[in-house]
């Protein structure tokens, strides 16, 4: 499911992650040739996490801030990582991190959760 909705036939997850380079040649003077980069997106289990990467298709140079770059072919740009929660754990995180847990609203498969987290209490300065 993960796999799906990272790599959809539509391509529009490809096209959000090659805007990134499309970004950096307008806001950053870069020179990416975008058709020179393939999508690659993929569940690092053991990190619980979807890794998106764009591949390089062959040996090139590119400019970046004025800065030369050379990439090989194969090589790839880890553009994202998207994390995966249990709800056990995003509740442990929180904590950990200061927050009080609240309710929890999930789908009916809990594959997709809501946390409502209370803040910390602020102290005054």
């Amino acid at each position: 499911m993960l796999h799906a909705a990272y790599n959809d036939a539509q391509g529009v997850t490809a096209q959000f992650n090659l805007n990134l380079l499309a970004r950096a040649n307008r806001e950053l003077g870069a020179n990416f040739a975008l058709d020179q980069f393939a999508h690659y997106a993929f569940y690092n289990a053991p990190r619980q996490r979807i890794e998106m990467h764009l591949v390089s298709r062959e040996r090139q140079a590119v400019t970046v801030g004025g800065r030369r770059f050379e990439l090989d072919e194969g090589e790839s740009l880890h553009t994202e990582n998207s994390t995966k929660f249990t709800v056990d754990g995003l509740r442990a995180l929180a904590q950990r991190a200061g927050f009080r847990p609240g309710p929890v609203w999930t789908d009916p498969q809990r594959l997709f959760s809501v946390h409502w987290l209370h803040a910390p209490e602020r102290t005054a300065p």
